[in-house]
């Protein structure tokens, strides 16, 4: 065995509230993404054998990201098959800074909006989100750029619509 049980136990202590956020802020659903905690460290255990200790990090959130990414697309399915995809404006205008950044963020294509989580958010590598999402660097790069000038035009688009509550 490569992880020990309690490196496996080490592993789920230190890292599961940091997959918990990711997931929160990719998907905003905080009962989906408690279960795609639970998934992916079952996952995980499945693989226990194969993983080393000093890359569990890492493997733990590459096998998040995949069961995250089949998840949301699981959900856009069953969501355009029950709304046949056709969603409410956006109304809502009474949001803090906080609130126009979340906005802004869910506005983003999924990839962008991954790779802006785990490197502005988490504060990951450009190296640790490749091995994470499986993307190159110069696609890490591409897309975190992107993210960061859509979200910058989008907040400066709407700066109107959020009057910020001091």
């Amino acid at each position: 065995i490569k992880v020990t049980i309690n490196e496996y136990n080490k592993t789920v202590d230190q890292y599961a509230d940091n997959l918990y956020r990711f997931f929160v802020k990719n998907i905003g659903d905080t009962e989906a993404a408690h279960d795609l905690v639970q998934d992916s460290f079952a996952k995980m255990w499945i693989k226990v054998r194969d993983v080393e200790f000093v890359k569990a990090k890492s493997y733990l959130f590459t096998v998040g990201y995949n069961t995250m990414i089949d998840y949301i697309r699981s959900k856009k399915r069953r969501d355009a098959y029950l709304s046949n995809q056709n969603p409410e404006p956006y109304e809502e205008k009474d949001y803090d800074l906080k609130g126009m950044l979340d906005y802004a963020l869910g506005k983003l294509p999924e990839n962008q909006k991954t790779v802006i989580l785990l490197r502005d958010y988490e504060g990951y590598s450009y190296e640790e989100i490749e091995q994470i999402t499986g993307l190159s660097a110069s696609q890490v790069k591409v897309y975190l750029f992107r993210a960061r000038k859509s979200m910058k035009d989008r907040l400066i688009e709407n700066r109107n619509l959020f009057p910020i509550n001091v």
